[in-house]
């Protein structure tokens, strides 16, 4: 995208978007893509495919294991899926958030101010080590991920659909790492660990990876155009009343539970539920079941709760306490789906 120009958020949208696809042509897509990754990430179906579930769910999503394991080539993998505008990010202390955003450039030859957009005006911004940025750095990408925008010296540009940020970091005790602020970790629809590969998949990847690296010769399977479409297939999944009731009884349940001081958002209830309208596309469905949100409960909140003092020292994890939160909350009878 180095000849895209920023388009101002009043000026109304750019691009009339597709007619909505059908769940199988969801399922279709999804499939093609997890397979294409899958060619350089080996033995990492769930985080694969949890990765395509937030693409078409429009959020972003959070990449945390220790280095080595294969974050940043999953990013990478992913984005070169799809042919669309890839822009990556290497976070390091010093890195202002204009690196991010982009700047205002005197121009002398016009004597006016021109507005040199950042990588964030991409469809895909891949984030490597996040949190070795300052706060004040992670902060420029808060307006994007909610708002779909970015203001710069009182101007607003509006950002490209299908737009998604990829981020890794490390560890927070590893050292020159920062913290994400809780606003951060709230526009991360979902955080997932890469863990190390199972033995046959480390000695399939010694005999893949030696010589060549898979991901130099990785293409697209998809564009930007397929993806407006499949995320608007995804929108228009249908959520029982009784379903969405669960998916706030969730999240009740995490701002009530003793071991946590900050619970589940407003935000992380909608983001659970667009992450399980996603989720069931990619199976075929044309609707969302309570087993969708339990199975994505972990990934989309855990990171976002705060536990106690008391619950550190005990050694609960987040993890812990959303296991005992989907044992204990009442499962919705099952009800009738809508003919399609």
């Amino acid at each position: 995208m180095d000849d895209l120009q920023p388009v101002a958020r009043h000026a109304g949208p750019e691009v009339t978007p597709p007619a909505p696809a059908t769940v199988t042509t969801v399922r279709e897509a999804g499939n093609r893509i997890k397979a294409n990754i899958e060619r350089v990430i080996e033995g990492k179906h769930s985080a694969v495919s949890l990765g395509l579930a937030v693409l078409l769910a429009e959020g972003h999503l959070l990449i945390e294991d220790v280095p080595g394991v294969g974050k940043t080539k999953f990013a990478k993998a992913l984005a070169r899926s799809i042919d669309c505008s890839v822009r990556r990010v290497q976070f390091t202390p010093d890195l202002l958030p204009s690196d991010i955003t982009g700047v205002s450039v005197y121009n002398s030859e016009e004597r006016d101010f021109e507005f040199k957009p950042g990588p964030v005006f991409a469809n895909i911004v891949v984030g490597d080590e996040i949190n070795r940025a300052s706060p004040k750095t992670q902060a420029a990408l808060l307006e994007c991920m909610e708002e779909r925008q970015v203001t710069v010296d009182g101007v607003t540009y509006g950002l490209e659909s299908p737009f998604m940020v990829l981020a890794t970091q490390n560890p927070i005790d590893m050292e020159g790492t920062y913290p994400l602020p809780e606003a951060q970790r709230d526009r991360f629809t979902a955080r997932i660990s890469m863990g190390y590969p199972d033995r046959t998949a480390e000695i399939a990847m010694l005999a893949e990876h030696a010589a060549l690296d898979p991901l130099d010769a990785l293409g697209s399977v998809s564009d930007a155009t397929e993806v407006r479409t499949l995320i608007g297939a995804v929108r228009s999944v249908y959520v029982s009343d009784a379903v969405k009731a669960y998916a706030v009884d969730l999240a009740e349940a995490t701002r009530r539970a003793p071991e946590v001081r900050l619970g589940a958002s407003p935000r992380a209830t909608l983001q659970l539920l667009r992450a399980g309208k996603a989720w069931a596309a990619l199976e075929g469905r044309e609707y969302v079941i309570p087993d969708d949100l339990q199975f994505l409960l972990s990934p989309v909140l855990a990171h976002r709760l705060l536990l106690t003092a008391e619950a550190h020292v005990a050694g609960r994890t987040p993890g812990d306490v959303l296991n005992r939160i989907v044992a204990q909350v009442p499962i919705p009878a099952p009800a009738a789906q809508p003919s399609r």
